[in-house]
């Protein structure tokens, strides 16, 4: 492990970033107290993608799939109303429980 202060990971970052490239692990310090964490990115995967589910054959559906769909369902989908509530509509889906606040962040 490397540690060195934000001074010297400034003057040398490139050879701080061949270090990580490498494996190793380079700790950036402020006044010597760890702040920072340089290291290698994993690498990305270029191998082809499983597309399997996407053949004909193997993807799942039920008949009601391809059934039409009624008034209400389809108002809902055209945002034109329709009597489906959605789950941020419905009274109380979101709201903390009676009596009981939320904490500021940042105080104690």
């Amino acid at each position: 492990m490397i540690m060195v202060n934000i001074y010297e990971a400034k003057a040398k970052l490139s050879e701080f970033l061949e270090a990580a490239s490498r494996g190793e692990r380079v700790v950036i310090c402020k006044h010597n107290q760890p702040v920072a964490e340089l290291r290698a990115i994993e690498a990305i995967s270029t191998a082809p993608r499983d597309l399997t589910p996407m053949y004909p054959d193997t993807t799942f559906t039920t008949s009601a799939f391809f059934e039409p769909l009624n008034d209400d369902e389809i108002e809902a989908w055209e945002g034109r109303g329709g009597n489906i509530a959605k789950v941020a509509e419905r009274r109380g889906a979101y709201a903390p429980a009676p009596g009981r606040r939320r904490k500021p962040r940042g105080r104690k």
